[in-house]
């Protein structure tokens, strides 16, 4: 485990953009694993400006996102289809084809979970998973739990996740009550983890993931057993650290 810290939340998105492009570079056909929330949005403004620059080539790239909510069209302003579309895909030259976001309308969740992690091994396992954490130390929607739980499925968000999305939304009500999400094994097997955090809200759940037990009570906590992750942090969110 790697820890860097940065004086702001540009820092970190343009730290995080530089790791993305190399992996590029390196590889063409890289399949990345990407997260929604305003955490890494600096990044994908940084990796727009890659590419219009031509620096980074998105043709050959795949992408597979964390979560999805349950029940909200796709087209709604708050599904992340829609947040990936509007932050990044639709400034970049990658093939949406290639683009893969879970089916929260699945008639049948179960077998769309199962369709998710099957993609993903089909396209050979993501090269780097980009990460934010929650408030209660969640990644992707993997709640506080008795345990983890290894593939993609459904989740039921805790009280404190619906008020933390709210701020998305018309009002708490309208917030989604369910997520499909990449399982904890999903995550780890990535093979690099990069997790973006930035803000004093969440230094308290950076400071549960790295110093702290490993515990499911602290989702992020496990990341700490992975062979390649790098937080990047910026100064708030070190703050107890």
């Amino acid at each position: 485990m790697q820890i860097h810290l940065f004086d702001t939340s540009q820092q970190v998105g343009q730290a995080a953009a530089m790791l993305i492009a190399a992996q590029i570079l390196q590889k063409p056909d890289s399949v990345l694993g990407l997260a929604t929330g305003s955490t890494p949005i600096p990044t994908y403004q940084e990796l727009i400006r890659l590419n219009r620059d031509g620096v980074v080539d998105f043709s050959r790239v795949t992408s597979f996102n964390l979560d999805e909510y349950c029940g909200l069209p796709v087209e709604h302003e708050c599904s992340y289809h829609s947040f990936m579309h509007e932050q990044l895909f639709s400034h970049i030259n990658i093939d949406l084809a290639h683009t893969h976001v879970p089916d929260g309308n699945a008639v049948d969740q179960q077998a769309e979970c199962a369709r998710y992690d099957m993609a993903i091994n089909q396209a050979g396992g993501i090269d780097v998973q980009i990460l934010g954490i929650g408030r209660n130390g969640h990644i992707g929607f993997n709640e506080p739990s008795d345990t983890f739980v290894y593939g993609c499925h459904i989740v039921n968000l805790t009280q404190s996740t619906i008020a933390a999305n709210r701020r998305f939304f018309e009002s708490e009500d309208a917030v989604p009550r369910q997520a499909i999400s990449l399982g904890i094994g999903s995550i780890m097997n990535a093979r690099q983890i990069i997790l973006l955090a930035t803000g004093s809200d969440k230094a308290d759940a950076i400071h549960r993931a790295i110093r702290q037990d490993i515990t499911p009570r602290t989702q992020a906590s496990i990341l700490r057993t992975h062979p390649n992750v790098l937080f990047l942090l910026d100064k708030a969110a070190a703050g107890l650290l």
